[in-house]
């Protein structure tokens, strides 16, 4: 179905008007008018666009101002952004295969990410036996932070199980926990402290709960002084540089928008009905209902929910997301159709 403005928690389709569950604009941020005219604001001062290298002789002190901000909001030594969070991930990588003897990958690791030749951490829900055998060497681990239809980060303690023979490189897509989980919506980097880990990297879609095109990579000061004199990055155009000022400058809206997404978050776990036919976190703004016509029952009562084939998934996509611009009397109406619905 097309539309003709942004889908936030209202949108109009065919001239009706439906209650919007999905997307992925958690702080609902791309309508939010002061965020919004805090980008006004800085496209005045920093224009559309700016195509230049970062590494040219004219430096832009909203990267600085916007970096400096990030790399504190996720408790990392440096960050750098770029123009998506698919060309961050690609960066990452690209780095890291000079440095890397093999990749190993968790099911479900998004396309960002990915890596030629990579091996599966678990082969038949087993630890793969390549990752314990006797050879010394440096391995990179690659996953996103919640996997695809799935509502809790992703476990890391099996790394644990690796012997030290092997020099751990952790990757991890933060698009979908930056901005929702951990401390002011910090996301899980900071929370990552296994010993066997010898550096960890995070990446991230600034364009899921942050709202705007872009992407990061955050790491120790050491690996993101490598990806500045890194060919692609030197050769690539910046993310626009009004929306990272915007960044910076809108540090008190994430925390406000973030706690309005954790109430609603529970006030949904407050009022639904727990069951095996609804798969749902208190503190994540997903659910995954498995409800037979669930999405013909939602449409039928003016709601619209995510629903689409995802990558080679054998199932359609098909998730119910809270975001901090919903109401209390739209998770009402969510609420009532799930509670009646899933027996």
């Amino acid at each position: 179905m097309k539309v003709n403005q942004f889908p936030d928690r209202i949108i109009e389709v065919e001239n009706e008007e439906y209650l919007y569950f999905g997307g992925t604009a958690y702080l609902g941020l791309p309508t939010h008018s002061e965020f919004q005219n805090l980008i006004i604001k800085n496209i005045l001062q920093w224009g559309t666009a700016y195509g230049s290298s970062r590494s040219a002789n004219i430096q832009l002190t909203a990267y600085e101002n916007g970096e400096r901000f990030i790399a504190h909001f996720i408790k990392a030594d440096a960050a750098l952004t770029l123009s998506s969070g698919m060309l961050a991930g690609k960066i990452v990588i690209e780095i890291l295969e000079s440095q890397t003897n093999c990749f190993f990958h968790f099911p479900g690791t998004h396309a960002a990410i990915k890596a030629p030749n990579s091996l599966p951490v678990f082969t038949e829900n087993e630890l793969n036996p390549r990752l314990l055998d006797t050879a010394t060497e440096k391995i990179t681990i690659l996953t996103d932070s919640v996997p695809s239809f799935q509502i809790r980060p992703i476990d890391l303690s099996i790394l644990n199980s690796i012997p030290s023979n092997k020099e751990i490189t952790l990757v991890i897509d933060e698009s979908h926990s930056l901005g929702i989980l951990g401390t002011n919506g910090c996301g899980i980097y900071s929370t990552i402290n296994l010993p066997n880990i010898k550096r960890k990297i995070m990446m991230a879609s600034l364009g899921k709960a942050f709202g705007l095109t872009g992407g990061v990579i955050a790491s120790d000061s050491e690996f993101i002084n490598q990806i500045k004199t890194y060919d692609t990055y030197i050769s690539s155009a910046g993310m626009n540089a009004a929306f990272v000022q915007t960044m910076a400058d809108a540090a008190a809206i994430y925390l406000q928008q973030h706690q309005k997404l954790k109430e609603n978050i529970q006030y949904i776990d407050a009022h639904l009905i727990k069951n095996k036919a609804i798969h749902f976190d208190p503190k994540y703004p997903l659910v995954y209902p498995k409800i037979i016509g669930l999405t013909e029952i939602l449409t039928a009562n003016k709601i619209i929910v995510t629903n689409f084939k995802y990558l080679t998934d054998t199932q359609n996509l098909n998730r119910i997301v809270i975001t901090a611009n919903h109401r209390k009397e739209d998770l009402d109406t969510l609420i009532q159709i799930l509670n009646c619905n899933q027996f």
